[in-house]
């Protein structure tokens, strides 16, 4: 039984880290490391930033995802638009995968 819970405990591992992949294919998919990157500021904020000031709140998917479709306007001087062509499924795959990101 024991090499059962390991072969759960890999394949679970290897479906997360699937799934952080189809996050950061996503961004570029919708264009987001034009204004984002992962670990540095550009027009808009890193995203290892938006993760650590985000990861502790319970809502952070919920609100990060109505931000990537509605649009935001943070302390920067420059709005990020609405994004409504992503699906809320890609939207919460988008945020699942930032909100793994740490410096």
């Amino acid at each position: 039984m024991p090499n059962v819970a390991l072969i759960l405990a890999a394949a679970a591992f290897t479906a997360g880290a699937a799934h952080a992949e189809e996050g950061k294919v996503l961004l570029q998919r919708y264009d987001c490391y034009i204004c984002h990157a992962d670990n540095e500021t550009k027009t808009g904020p890193a995203f290892v930033d938006v993760a650590a000031r985000s990861r502790s709140d319970p809502k952070a998917v919920a609100t990060l995802s109505a931000m990537v479709k509605k649009g935001a306007h943070g302390g920067g001087p420059w709005p990020m638009p609405p994004m409504p062509q992503v699906s809320d499924a890609d939207a919460r795959t988008i945020v699942d995968y930032i909100l793994t990101l740490k410096p």
